[in-house]
């Protein structure tokens, strides 16, 4: 892999982590469509760690008001997670935040515990490559749609303040399905959260928020395997990189994305899953 093809790929990342298209299936689709040599995992969770840097960064506020609430949310985990967020300090609500998204990390956790090898041999060996485009093609238009029927009838009355237990376990158990390239994990929280009727940037926020345990622990275990088995010179530009351009757009992204939606549906992205994976089918039916 050239550099610059690292470069395009960290744009990739930065874009579509966030963007509700998923990043996995688009890192996977460039090196198809344009015949360049398929990404190691290892470099796709590299890529993965400079959009969590963009994740820390952007929401660095709230990330220290968590940590330092620890305590409190440890002296407290029932009460925290029962009492209504009109009730609880800000102080509290922090300490309640921080348990919402241990919740909603548990379903994506043992989701990629069970099924990481099962995914790799699906969607990263070049024998698959057919199926697994057909695979991805699917779940863009699928999940698409499901997006767009959330839309439709989402409330958009509920902020993030108002986020409990039953929330966090559909919206982590939404996140456990984007395992699987096409689904994109904050396509998939974000549209268990319209669901919830909760209003769509503060979705997108929890979205946010919710995945950085997971691609912290993906990301870092990936990074130690490779070191392990060797990295050249040349593989450890690539991936810094690639790290790095991911992280600079990525939180471009998150800055954007975040005002688009307080003024704007999804509606744009609905469109763009449908189109992309009937093309997707169009380039399998040619190829």
């Amino acid at each position: 892999m050239a550099i610059w093809q690292a470069i395009v790929l960290g744009i990739v990342q930065g874009l579509t982590e966030f963007l509700p298209i998923s990043s996995s299936a688009h890192l996977i689709i460039f090196p198809w469509l344009f015949d360049w040599q398929t990404s190691s995992l290892s470099f796709d969770a590299a890529l993965h760690l400079g959009t969590l840097v963009a994740v820390i960064v952007y929401f660095r506020a709230e990330i220290l008001r968590m940590l330092s609430a620890i305590p409190l949310a440890l002296s407290r985990p029932t009460y925290l997670l029962t009492t209504p967020g009109d009730e609880l300090t800000e102080r509290e609500m922090d300490g309640k935040l921080g348990w919402l998204l241990v919740i909603a990390t548990i379903p994506g956790l043992i989701a990629g515990v069970l099924l990481e090898s099962r995914i790799n041999d699906a969607f990263h060996t070049d024998e698959n490559s057919r199926t697994a485009i057909a695979v991805i093609a699917t779940m863009m238009i699928v999940v698409g749609l499901i997006l767009g029927l959330a839309e439709r009838m989402a409330r958009h009355v509920r902020s993030l303040g108002s986020v409990g237990w039953v929330d966090a376990v559909i919206i982590g158990c939404a996140q456990a399905l984007a395992v699987i390239p096409g689904t994109s994990r904050s396509g998939a929280t974000l549209t268990a959260g319209l669901f919830r009727g909760i209003r769509r940037a503060d979705a997108a926020r929890f979205s946010f928020l919710a995945g950085m345990p997971l691609i912290l622990g993906a990301g870092l275990k990936a990074v130690a395997d490779a070191a392990s088995e060797g990295m050249t010179q040349h593989e450890v530009v690539l991936f810094i990189v690639g790290a790095v351009t991911a992280a600079i757009v990525g939180f471009a992204t998150i800055w954007g994305l975040l005002k688009f939606l307080q003024r704007q549906s999804t509606a744009v992205f609905v469109v763009y899953r449908v189109v992309f994976g009937l093309f997707l089918f169009l380039m399998l039916a040619i190829r």
